[in-house]
């Protein structure tokens, strides 16, 4: 059995599906299916009965690429807040239901929830709005690179 402790969770262990390895540094374990090992911890975090610890949720929140900022602004909070919860393991019950509810609707393949995950995760980014001529009038494109680097 290996603690798997890498996400911060206290409480995971693998019966299988890792592989440890002697190193002239000390031992390292390698994970077969790292993104099927995550998707699994995942699912069995938003299925548990009790509500979600500060760990838990940063986990899954981790999982969706989502910045603390990112969830917060979603949830009407700040990422302090957000920072506060994953770290005194004080998380609100709606902040709970929701991210249980959002992860479920993303990983099952919900391209609208997957879009919205994608909107709300380049909320983070620098985004810029380079406009064209065209022959049906001016059209944005977004681009995160800088235009006067493209220039």
């Amino acid at each position: 059995m290996h603690h798997y402790t890498d996400g911060g969770l206290p409480n995971i262990w693998l019966a299988n599906g890792y592989e440890i390895k002697h190193t002239p540094y000390g031992d390292a374990v390698s994970i077969q299916d790292l993104d099927g090992l995550v998707k699994a911890i995942c699912g069995a975090l938003i299925r548990k009965s009790a509500k979600l610890t500060g760990a838990e949720f940063r986990y899954i929140r981790q999982a969706m690429l989502m910045s603390q900022a990112t969830l917060g602004q979603a949830l009407g909070r700040t990422d302090q807040a957000v920072a506060i919860w994953e770290k005194k393991d004080c998380v609100p019950k709606a902040a709970d239901l929701v991210l249980r509810v959002l992860y479920a609707a993303h990983m099952d393949g919900n391209e609208r929830v997957k879009s919205l995950v994608k909107a709300m995760n380049a909320i983070d980014r620098t985004i810029h709005i380079v406009m064209r001529e065209t022959p049906r009038g001016w059209e944005p494109t977004e681009t995160e690179e800088d235009p006067l680097a493209l220039a």
